[in-house]
C-alpha cells in the first residue's frame, strides 16, 4: 500500500512541473520573440501535453489514452513541420527581396 501512495504522489509532482513548463513554453510562444523561438515553443508544449497524457494512461491504468497520446504526438509532428515550411518559405521570399532590391540600388 505505501508504494502505491509514493507512486500516486510522484505522478502528480510530474503532473504539476509538466504544467508549469507547459505555461512558460505558452509564455514563449506568445512574447517570441523570433518566429523561430515560437516554432520550438509550440513543439514543446506538444512534447509536454504528450507527456502528460502518458502519464495519465499510467496513474488510471487506461490503455487507450497511450493511443491518444501516439496521434497526439503524430499530429504535433506534423504541426511543427509545417510551421517550419512556412517559416523557410517566407524566410526565402524575404531573402530573394533583399538581393533583388541590393541589386537595383548598386
Amino acid at each position: 500500500m505505501g508504494t502505491e501512495v509514493a507512486w500516486e504522489w510522484l505522478f502528480r509532482v510530474a503532473l504539476i512541473l509538466l504544467a508549469l513548463g507547459l505555461f512558460s513554453s505558452l509564455l514563449r510562444c506568445i512574447r517570441g520573440p523570433r518566429i523561430a523561438d515560437r516554432i520550438m515553443a509550440v513543439n514543446m508544449a506538444g512534447t509536454q501535453i504528450v507527456m502528460m497524457i502518458a502519464i495519465l494512461a499510467v496513474m488510471k491504468g487506461e490503455g487507450y489514452l497511450t493511443d491518444v497520446a501516439l496521434i497526439y504526438a503524430m499530429l504535433s509532428l506534423l504541426a511543427t513541420v509545417l510551421l517550419t515550411k512556412v517559416y523557410l518559405g517566407v524566410y526565402r521570399e524575404r531573402k530573394i527581396r533583399e538581393k533583388k532590391e541590393e541589386s537595383a540600388r548598386g
